[in-house]
């Protein structure tokens, strides 16, 4: 009962819909310089933003085909009632692309990952009339990849946390990669602890989000 609890909150924190933000906390924590400032601290309205973007409003889109019967559950256990909340999160993180790609403000390494993630929705859309794919592995897959391509093309192999009156601790960007594979197959397990999906559809989410983020990087680099 207790591991079936965790396996949900796992699930909930780790959502598909938070990943775009956390890798935006994590480049501007690894690497604030590229988005012209020193700290976190230095752009949070950016942070708000693209959380709004790329969660509230696919969210509240997802809620609003739950009242009017497109989907039975937010869990969306059987592929075809995941094809509308696809086709509307992709066409909100595809416009979110699309500003930010112009925005000469906007670092060129997370326009990068933010196509990763289109590429990736569009695919898991297309694998999905298929097979149920996991978007959580997509995910943290492509959060993997995120932080591979971090720490080889945008880092300097390590950077300072902020812990506010305890000081400054410093974190190798390749710790935190070693952290960022445990915590993927964290969430893999508790999709299977949940039945939410094969160990097929896990791998597959997994090889998706990773290889989604390598060709977006091959595009724009």
């Amino acid at each position: 009962m207790i591991v079936r609890f965790l396996a949900h909150i796992i699930s909930v924190v780790f959502h598909p819909l938070l990943m775009v933000t956390y890798m935006l906390i994590l480049l501007m924590n690894i690497n604030p310089y590229i988005f012209g400032f020193s700290s976190i601290s230095g752009n949070f309205k950016l942070v708000l933003l693209v959380f709004a973007s790329t969660f509230i409003i696919p969210l509240f889109g997802v809620l609003i085909m739950k009242q009017i019967g497109l989907i039975q559950s937010f869990q969306m256990k059987d592929k075809l009632e995941r094809v509308g909340p696809y086709i509307l999160t992709a066409i909100f993180y595809l416009w979110m692309f699309i500003n930010l790609f112009n925005n000469p403000t906007i670092p060129r390494a997370f326009s990068t990952f933010l196509l990763g993630s289109v590429i990736g929705l569009f695919i898991t859309f297309f694998i999905n009339i298929f097979l149920k794919i996991s978007a959580h592995t997509v995910g943290v897959g492509g959060l993997v990849s995120m932080v591979v391509l971090t720490l080889f093309n945008f880092s300097y192999g390590t950077f300072g946390l902020s812990l506010g009156s305890w000081g400054i601790i410093h974190i190798s960007v390749l710790t935190l990669l070693i952290f960022t594979i445990l915590l993927a197959g964290i969430v893999g397990t508790s999709r299977l602890i949940l039945k939410a999906h094969t160990s097929k559809e896990i791998i597959l989410g997994y090889a998706v989000g990773i290889f989604s983020q390598i060709i977006a990087f091959r595009l724009l680099f």
